[in-house]
């Protein structure tokens, strides 16, 4: 799948497939993270969703509702889904959070197998990697 805004791929975590509807949740986080969607802004909507992805209307609220349930999005009822206020930072904080442990606890434990010290490691970050 890819993002309607986009046109990204999208659909894993940690390697894993995600569900559609979770998918659908995270390509517009992606955009409100990437400020293709400011906040305040309208969503698309799930039936322009469920279009451009073609997958069915109740899997695109289905992923709408969970973002509803987190405080990204809020309806405007007769008009739409808008981006709530401070839902960029919000999911910037949470993915901040998050990668720690998603990225760096698996690099820094296959640098330990590897013998490299923190030293090593943090020469490797430093690198300009067209060197």
């Amino acid at each position: 799948m890819v993002s309607y805004s986009t046109n990204e791929p999208i659909g894993q975590a940690d390697g894993v497939e995600l569900p559609l509807f979770q998918q659908i949740a995270r390509a517009i986080e992606n955009d409100i993270v990437d400020g293709l969607l400011a906040e305040e802004s309208q969503a698309p909507s799930t039936n322009e969703i469920a279009a451009f992805h073609r997958i069915n209307p109740a899997t695109a609220l289905k992923g709408v509702n969970e973002l509803v349930a987190n405080g990204v999005l809020y309806k405007k009822r007769g008009i739409g889904m808008f981006v709530t206020p401070g839902a960029r930072e919000a999911l910037l904080q949470r993915r901040r959070a998050d990668f720690a442990t998603r990225f760096l606890a698996p690099a820094l434990a296959e640098a330990r197998l590897l013998g490299l010290t923190d030293a090593d490691v943090i020469a490797l970050i430093q690198k300009d990697p067209h060197d």
